[in-house]
């Protein structure tokens, strides 16, 4: 009788701890698909809150494009100052968060890609554009010596030819570092692709960002005098080819008239130019019309911050397009 009590015993014994291994398994299954089923619920929240934000920056470059349109439209000949746009942060609040966006002239700056001439991948040196380059090196303090082999290598890393320059740098430069590359073969679509080409180091684009720009053309950039600030003195003392020296360039920019330069002989002929004839080619580059705008706009919605950013072109027939976008800052 002891015996089968015992027996019995241990088949309930092992009833029940089969019963809660099958509870702990359930439970541990239990917890994995309730950790699942919230992180999937916030995965789609957040994408869908992700998606309402980049709609908004989307809706926000519209009205940029709508706005420099009308900007345009009121003077096809002479950028205006007013209403107010270069640089000016307008916030607009938005459901549960806030959306800014800036507005920037986006030629005030030297064009990478005019150290050639060409479209597409059809691209031959331009030595003038090469020249400038040189000479916005030197208005920023970096000697000629290391000017110069850095415009030869960014001629080498555009063009199409494979004959490498005197100072220049073309595939087998590239091949033996430790992560190998090759040169481009078109135009530049960044700035930050300056950094791949030899010669270029921290510190000479970190002198050199603020004041270069890679617009999708290889025409140089025209400045417009009436939206230039002190800070871009030595992209004028780049056009002076020697003659303008940076207090010479900061006081023509300081010295600009309330509602701006008439035309660019109004520029040139200021009492801060005294005495400086201008080549023909720094009176091509210089204007007070701006076709292309540079765009940022941050959105903050729902607990996520999105930047948005782009560069917008308004075309001779006053329509307005977006010529690069990126959801990333233009580093």
């Amino acid at each position: 009788m002891s015996a089968r009590v015992c027996s019995q015993a241990r088949r309930e014994g092992m009833a029940l701890l089969t019963v809660l291994l099958l509870v702990a398994v359930m439970s541990v299954i239990a917890v994995a698909v309730l950790d699942d089923v919230r992180f999937s619920v916030r995965r789609a929240a957040n994408a869908e809150t992700g998606s309402q934000a980049r709609w908004y920056a989307a809706g926000a470059e519209l009205l940029a494009r709508r706005q420099v349109a009308r900007l345009i439209e009121s003077d096809p000949v002479r950028t205006p100052l007013d209403p107010q746009w270069n640089g000016r942060i307008l916030s607009f609040p938005v459901e549960t968060g806030t959306l800014s966006a800036v507005v920037s002239d986006g030629q005030a700056c030297f064009n990478l890609n005019s150290v050639v001439d060409g479209v597409g991948e059809d691209l031959i040196a331009n030595p003038d554009g090469a020249a400038r380059l040189v000479a916005l090196g030197k208005a920023v303090g970096v000697p000629e010596g290391r000017m110069r082999p850095v415009a030869d290598a960014l001629v080498d890393w555009l063009d199409a030819d494979a004959t490498t320059r005197p100072l220049g740098a073309e595939d087998g430069a590239y091949a033996g570092l430790a992560i190998p590359y090759r040169t481009g073969g078109v135009l530049l679509a960044e700035v930050s692709e300056l950094r791949a080409v030899r010669g270029v180091d921290a510190d000479l684009y970190r002198r050199l960002r603020p004041l270069v720009c890679a617009l999708p053309t290889s025409r140089p950039s025209t400045l417009n005098v009436n939206t230039l600030t002190a800070d871009h003195a030595p992209l004028l003392e780049m056009l002076g080819e020697g003659r303008i020296s940076p207090a010479m360039a900061r006081a023509a920019i300081l010295a600009r008239p309330r509602d701006g330069w008439s035309d660019a002989t109004a520029f040139w002929r200021q009492s801060a130019l005294s005495g400086v004839t201008p080549s023909s080619a720094a009176v091509e580059q210089v204007g007070v019309l701006t076709r292309f705008f540079n765009l940022r706009v941050d959105v903050d919605y729902g607990g996520i911050h999105a930047v948005r950013t782009a560069l917008l072109y308004a075309r001779p027939s006053g329509e307005v397009v977006t010529v690069i976008q990126r959801w990333t800052l233009d580093e």
